[in-house]
């Protein structure tokens, strides 16, 4: 159902009071005097703190910086008059004691007669005295059609004309954006070139950056990593590459549903985030990274709207991959927390969003504890799979220690003793070896030389791995992939990872 049809339904409902939230005012409004046509025209009544009501002649200017006397003006009016009235910023009121009461008892008055109250604001503040009373309508960014039509519009009024290809390619990249915004970014590259050129679509990259930097939720992750990056992980490499076509419209057309997501669990340092990004590189989608940790800052009530429009944004950008790093310590012990239930709140909209997603959002969580994840977020529907990154095993870290060595000595590549230097350093992940390599880079430096595998050695020496250092924990990922849980990301078995654990010191 589109937002005016869903509007329309709760006019000729009869609620009476309606909280929109959206950035887009302007659009917003356009959609609101679309809908009064089906209700034989009924008036429109707008109102902001600093002009007050506005548009018509015979109310122009009352209740000007009143919002109490916003409230009984709509009260005055006789109950034969149909109208909306729509009231810009008010969320910044409802606090208030008397407007509070004044919405409640006009609430009451509204459901026999043919009048709304229309909120408008940026996002979803709504005290707990008026949860019963008001009824939330969230206004979506635009989608294909609409932002296919502004395009459309604008190019033609600057005699500007775009092959197919180029026009489908920037309607893609709009999305995400505001109506404002695309016009905006038009705009500069008209401004810059005289005309609109198709590489001019980085711009509106850069835009889309600006956007997602505002909301301080979602960072815009520029991803440059290559599967070929990864050392081992052969099962998990084998799986992405096999749904590296899964967004494309010959998918659609075969019947295959978008991929959900994925949760990767294991130890720290064994490449999970690298494959996060790695995953967007290969399958050429927008990496967008989610600081679960910014939901929950804030005012109460802030958590769940900006989970909101997470969601919002993430959808409007896809297809695209949402990267959520760490979510254990996010969500663990969500119904212990001491906050008002906002951490179960969110949880809950998460995860009920992750089940019942239809749009092209693959979401790659990372997680180092899963004991400490709800049992929710594990059930099958919320990801496609659940891997299990262990520590590499020696032909795994002889991988990791070429890739490395491939991309800082390619020259003499085979003057490391690849073979040695996996033997020699059990238990170590891949973040631990590269940390040894760079170790070893600073010994020869500081004595003009190039470095060595004896010098890798040696700095691997003075490292104590996290294999170590938190055995207790990684016995216990171990043994909790080991009851088959959990998919292996490698291919060697668990008892042969075990085996290898015994190795040399």
């Amino acid at each position: 159902m589109s937002f005016q049809e869903e509007l329309l339904l709760l006019l000729r409902a009869r609620y009476p009071v309606i909280y929109i939230a959206t950035l887009e005012e302007e659009r917003v409004e356009q959609a609101i005097a679309a809908c009064t046509k089906p209700l034989n025209n009924r008036s429109v009544y707008v109102w902001d703190f600093v002009d007050g009501y506005q548009g018509n002649p015979n109310d122009a200017g009352v209740a000007r910086r009143n919002p109490l006397q916003a409230l009984e003006h709509i009260e005055k009016l006789p109950e034969s008059v149909a109208a909306l009235f729509v009231l810009r910023d008010y969320h910044r009121f409802l606090e208030d004691v008397a407007i509070s009461r004044k919405l409640r008892n006009l609430a009451r008055r509204l459901k026999s007669q043919a009048k709304n109250i229309l909120l408008l604001a940026p996002q979803v503040q709504i005290p707990d005295d008026l949860a019963e009373t008001v009824t939330v309508l969230e206004f979506a960014l635009p989608g294909v059609e609409d932002i296919h039509a502004e395009v459309t519009r604008l190019l033609s009024s600057l005699n500007v004309q775009l092959s197919p290809s180029d026009l489908d390619a920037l309607v893609q990249s709009c999305q995400g954006l505001s109506i404002e915004r695309i016009r905006r970014v038009l705009a500069r590259g008209i401004a810059a070139h005289g005309t609109f050129r198709p590489d001019d679509i980085d711009l509106v990259l850069e835009e889309k950056r600006q956007t997602i930097r505002q909301t301080q939720i979602l960072d815009f992750y520029p991803a440059k990593e290559q599967i070929s990056e990864i050392g081992g992980l052969d099962n998990l490499k084998d799986w992405l590459l096999r749904r590296g076509n899964s967004f494309s419209e010959k998918a659609r057309q075969y019947g295959l549903p978008y991929p959900r997501g994925l949760l990767l669990v294991g130890i720290q340092g064994t490449g999970k985030s690298l494959t996060a990004k790695a995953i967007a590189h290969h399958w050429h989608l927008p990496l967008l990274r989610l600081d679960v940790g910014r939901l929950f800052a804030g005012l109460i009530g802030e958590s769940e709207s900006r989970t909101r429009q997470m969601v919002q944004l993430s959808e409007a950008l896809a297809p695209c991959i949402l990267w959520i790093d760490e979510i254990d310590k996010a969500f663990a012990g969500v119904d212990g927390r001491g906050d008002s239930g906002t951490s179960s709140r969110v949880f809950g909209t998460f995860i009920t969003w992750m089940a019942e997603k239809t749009s092209p959002v693959f979401v790659v969580a990372t997680a180092n504890n899963i004991q400490s994840l709800p049992p929710e977020l594990l059930r099958r529907g919320r990801f496609d799979e659940i891997f299990f990154v262990g520590l590499p095993t020696q032909e795994e870290r002889k991988a990791i220690y070429e890739v490395h060595l491939s991309r800082l000595r390619a020259h003499n590549l085979q003057s490391y003793d690849l073979d040695r230097l996996a033997y020699e350093t059990p238990n170590f992940s891949g973040a631990e070896i590269e940390q040894a390599i760079v170790e070893a880079m600073h010994i020869g430096f500081s004595q003009d030389r190039d470095f060595t595998t004896e010098d890798i050695l040696e700095a691997a020496s003075q490292i104590v791995p996290l294999a170590r250092t938190a055995q207790e924990q990684v016995d216990a990922l171990q043994a909790w992939a080991a009851s088959g849980k959990a998919r292996l990301a490698s291919r060697s078995s668990l008892s042969d990872r075990l085996k290898q654990r015994m190795g040399p010191d």
